[in-house]
């Protein structure tokens, strides 16, 4: 997978509900489902708790995207 995949699929379900696993180190994970809200050149932001990430993160699988 690229980033200009990550950020097309992103493109394509702007608005639409994700889950995500966030991978915060020593084998735990936080996940919870968010809505993608805006996407700009290096992160992209989802609405929940005002969280935001980064295209890299998705590619290095520190974060994953479920899209339903």
């Amino acid at each position: 997978m690229t980033i200009e995949k990550i950020k097309e699929n992103l493109n394509e379900n702007l608005g639409n509900k994700v889950r995500i696993v966030f991978n915060i180190g020593r084998n735990k994970t936080e996940e919870f489902e968010a809505i993608i809200k805006e996407l700009y050149n290096f992160i992209f932001i989802v609405e929940t708790e005002n969280k935001s990430f980064t295209y890299s993160d998705v590619l290095t699988q520190t974060v994953e995207l479920h899209f339903d």
